[in-house]
């Protein structure tokens, strides 16, 4: 699986064209037919950040914005449902480290004693 894939895989159900996509993996440092490491974190982070841009730009959109009537359901409530998945990526965007801090973390404590 590449980047791309694997961001489609992030997007899934929102229709954008692979140059698009590929322009939002690009900002984050990713190179969209690059083979997707799954053990990297940093490539993880910058999935979830590429994913982020995509859905940012959406509810950016004012056309995204309007209540939806479909038979008898009724979509009102898109843009708050979006701006919540903005916030859990965000969240976890912050949480995620990146290959170079897990190196850097160690596994021991010091105790001292007087």
């Amino acid at each position: 699986m590449n980047n791309l894939q694997r961001l489609e895989l992030e997007t899934k159900g929102i229709q954008l064209e692979q140059d698009e996509l590929s322009i939002y993996l690009q900002e984050n440092d990713l190179q969209p037919f690059d083979e997707y490491d799954a053990q990297s974190a940093t490539n993880k982070k910058n999935i979830y950040r590429a994913a982020l841009s995509v859905l940012e730009s959406i509810a950016n959109n004012p056309a995204s914005m309007k209540s939806y009537k479909m038979d008898d359901m009724t979509v009102s409530d898109f843009h708050e449902n979006l701006m919540n998945r903005i916030d859990q990526l965000e969240r976890k965007i912050r949480t995620l480290k990146t290959d170079e801090q897990l190196q850097n973390e160690s596994n021991f404590f010091m105790m001292f004693s007087d």
